[in-house]
């Protein structure tokens, strides 16, 4: 049996933490600033946990080696 790669895009979009959870860097915020309201830009800030099924699937086959 190969070994299993991981996903080069999945490793540059996604961590997993100590306790298994998955970390991803929020999106809307690359451009076009002017339009959001600051509180969005505000709360767009850092990173969030994605939920438990899409970590799931993104640990089982995107991140096989997490």
């Amino acid at each position: 049996m190969p070994k299993l790669k991981t996903k080069s895009g999945a490793k540059k979009r996604f961590k997993i933490t100590g306790t298994g959870k998955v970390v991803y860097a929020q999106a809307g915020k690359r451009h076009g600033m002017i339009k959001r309201s600051n509180k969005q830009i505000r709360n767009l800030r850092g990173t969030t946990t994605l939920f438990e099924g899409d970590a799931y699937n993104v640990k089982k086959y995107f991140l096989p080696n997490g």
